[in-house]
């Protein structure tokens, strides 16, 4: 499922086959995966399931169905998946894993969505399964298919958080559901049936919404850890999500023990990624320091007891409460013998694994990073020691970790890789585009540069991606081409750009129309210590938008082949506020056109978000305390400045930044005569994310910045050439 072009277009791109992550099976042989393609001839998306055989390469397909999804192993040969059906009825399917003349068969079936599968063998041979499902208030399975529809489509509020990203809040909430499947006459089924909700009657919630899944919780042999809001807060003000241990002995109880919270003293922010050790007795998670700040420095933690949750560790803790390491530890393993953790951190544009000893006393080094392929980690899962020896009796250690790594770069939209952290190789088993070569892409044409900081004492970061058809002797300032600049400025603001793939803001789909496009990470980016990340507060406009001044500066004095007279930028989220900041400010002219996709307008406006702990933390303070700091950084103050072609973009689904932000900025610019454009999605949210409205953004936004940079007279010159060679 590889496509062969010679350009890279927003229709290949968006074409393309999507895969994820590789989960490999016991024996470490083979890895199973979903991937679905989209046909803009058909309107339609094909789906399968398919089985890597880790050793060759080569794999199958052992399902084709649009509603199958969520492949996990049982073993090493069958795989269970969910199947979505009539009625909003979920069916748990059980088919081997590479004959493809075994018959499928139910193992059990929920009359409800399901998702966040998640299995365990347990000693006696039969598995732990664990899921989440909306649940009505009584703790009861919801099925929005046969809910009784209301008469009345009104909605009564008396508190805060009434809608969430892009949804309004109702009663109902997101439960893990765990049960047990056991194997009867050579087929597996689901015991009784039956789900059991281990969070009836509790007042919890989990996974959080709406970017909470599988991350959220783990089952173990001992039972389930998972993260929930605390219920004391106002989760529109708070981030305090606790960590909650709930023992279960069979995973077959009727009623589930009540949660036990783990205690973290000092620590009262978000909590995530649980997981079990491989003995069960101990979890590792993270957690943050502040329970107002979503974008806050996680810390690495330990229970060393999992039936004693009034004891945590942290790793490279110091007096002074900052942390020895200067990193965002994320998703976390366990080697094989329980000694080593692999943790997933970004670090200066990539997202890297660090090794570390599993205890804090132990782990007196600061982590080192493996080697992985370019690019950035996106998942990552331990495989069977001696995986190359199968009948090796030596007993499981950590110089015999093997991971499967799921990786992505700026120039490949997956790839499955082996990484051997004790010999620090990375082989490559399957790329889905073959490096990039099947998009005529090549990662000769990624690089990056630093430049001094607005502040003169921090330097920043940027990537650079050309295009496949770059003359490299306009790098020297020898070539016969310049190359309009294209400035992408990341959302967040605490984000920053990745050497990964991206099929909403790719780099190389601006590059390949002829740009050469910069992507910094200024103050406030992610990866670059916290310090960096934590100077954008209360400098929303101030200390990021210097940065940017600086880098087109830099890119003017020092990158012969960019021709920064026929600039361009764009933005979202935050990118979007900095588009509108820009379009106010004397960096405003040195652009021929800009795009502002879901930004803000009038930061007096922010209050009008949902989760109102995030401009609480940037602002440094509420609206009615703080107003001038809100004031300060408006955009909307600078509107009389407004003079450089615009295009606005928002989704109507966008309870973040809704709608309004959008249509202000294009009333502005349409009243002074500014030449302007207004897209609007009204099924999308903070996100394109539809295959054809993508399509329609693509156009939209490079049919605009071509027109002003002059890049679309170049274009239909090419083509009037290439008519007379015909």
């Amino acid at each position: 499922m590889t496509i062969t072009a010679t350009k890279f277009t927003p229709e290949v791109m968006l074409s393309a086959p999507r895969r994820t992550p590789a989960l490999p099976s016991p024996s470490g042989k083979r890895a199973v995966y979903a991937v679905s393609t989209y046909s803009f001839q058909d309107h339609k998306k094909t789906s399968q399931i398919r089985v890597l055989d880790i050793e060759s390469g080569d794999s199958v397909s052992i399902v084709e169905d649009a509603s199958a999804s969520e492949p996990v192993w049982l073993g090493d040969d069958e795989v269970l998946y969910l199947k979505g059906g009539d009625a909003g009825i979920t069916t748990l399917v059980v088919r081997h894993a590479w004959s493809a003349e075994a018959e499928p068969y139910e193992a059990g079936s929920v009359k409800a969505p399901i998702s966040n599968v998640i299995v365990k063998k347990l000693p006696n041979g039969s598995f732990a399964f664990a899921c989440s499902a909306l649940t009505t208030p009584d703790g009861q399975l919801f099925n929005p298919e046969t809910e009784k529809k209301p008469h009345s489509s009104a909605r009564v509020y008396t508190g805060l958080f009434v809608r969430h990203w892009d949804a309004w809040n109702t009663r109902n909430k997101s439960s893990i559901f765990y049960g047990l499947l056991e194997q009867k006459d050579g087929k597996y089924a689901l015991r009784n049936g039956t789900l059991t909700n281990a969070l009836a009657g509790t007042g919890l919630s989990s996974p959080v919404p709406p970017f909470g899944g599988t991350g959220d919780f783990d089952i173990g042999p001992s039972g389930l850890v998972f993260v929930a809001k605390d219920p004391e807060l106002d989760p529109a003000i708070y981030t305090k999500t606790n960590l909650y241990y709930i023992p279960l002995e069979t995973f077959t109880e009727s009623s589930a023990p009540p949660p036990r919270i783990i205690n973290t003293p000092g620590l009262e922010g978000y909590s995530n990624s649980p997981v079990f050790s491989h003995c069960g007795r101990k979890v590792a998670f993270t957690r943050m320091r502040s329970n107002q700040y979503e974008s806050d420095k996680p810390r690495l933690l330990l229970v060393p007891d999992i039936t004693n949750p009034d004891k945590t560790e942290e790793f490279y803790a110091t007096p002074d409460g900052v942390g020895g390491w200067d990193a965002r530890p994320e998703s976390i393993v366990w080697s094989h013998d329980d000694s080593k953790l692999y943790v997933t951190a970004e670090h200066r544009a990539r997202t890297l694994i660090f090794q570390l000893a599993s205890t804090p006393s132990r782990a007196t080094a600061l982590p080192v990073p493996i080697k992985t392929p370019d690019g950035s980690v996106v998942s990552f899962h331990l495989l069977r020691p001696n995986r190359d020896h199968s009948s090796s009796s030596s007993p499981a250690d950590s110089d015999n970790d093997h991971l499967l790594v799921t990786s992505t770069s700026l120039v490949d939209n997956s790839c499955y890789s082996i990484a051997d952290p004790a010999a620090q190789t990375a082989t490559v088993i399957s790329s889905a585009s073959k490096e990039g070569k099947s998009f005529g892409l090549s990662r000769s044409a990624v690089d990056s540069i630093t430049f001094r900081g607005a502040g003169g004492d921090y330097d920043v970061h940027a990537l650079v991606v050309r295009p496949s058809t770059f003359d490299r002797g306009a790098a020297n300032g020898n070539g016969n081409k310049k190359y309009p600049l294209c400035l992408l400025i990341h959302g967040g603001p605490q984000g920053a750009w990745l050497d990964a793939w991206s099929t909403r803001w790719n780099p190389a789909v601006f590059a390949e129309q002829g740009y050469v496009v910069v992507c910094p990470n200024p103050t406030g980016s992610t990866g670059y210590g916290m310090a960096f990340e934590d100077g954008i507060r209360g400098e929303w406009g101030g200390r990021p938008y210097n940065d940017l001044v600086r880098c087109v500066e830099w890119v003017a004095e020092n990158m012969p082949e960019v021709d920064v007279t026929r600039a361009v930028a764009l933005g979202a989220s935050y990118g979007g506020f900095m588009i509108n900041w820009i379009q106010g400010h004397p960096l405003g002219r040195k652009f021929k056109a800009l795009v502002c996709h879901d930004g803000v307008f009038s930061t007096l406006n922010q209050w009008s978000s949902e989760e109102l702990f995030f401009p609480i933390h940037d602002f440094e303070g509420t609206l009615y305390d703080n107003r001038e700091a809100y004031e300060k950084w408006d955009p909307a103050r600078f509107v009389s400045e407004w003079e450089t072609p615009q295009l606005i973009i928002h989704g109507e689904l966008d309870y973040r930044l809704p709608i309004t932000e959008g249509l202000a900025a294009f009333n502005v610019l349409q009243a002074r005569k500014v030449p302007s454009k207004l897209l609007v999605f009204p099924d999308e949210n903070h996100w394109v994310l539809k295959h054809e409205n993508s399509l329609v953004w693509h156009r939209e936004v490079l049919g605009w910045i071509n027109k002003y940079s002059g890049i679309e007279n170049e274009q239909q010159l090419a083509e009037k050439v290439d008519g007379l060679k015909v």
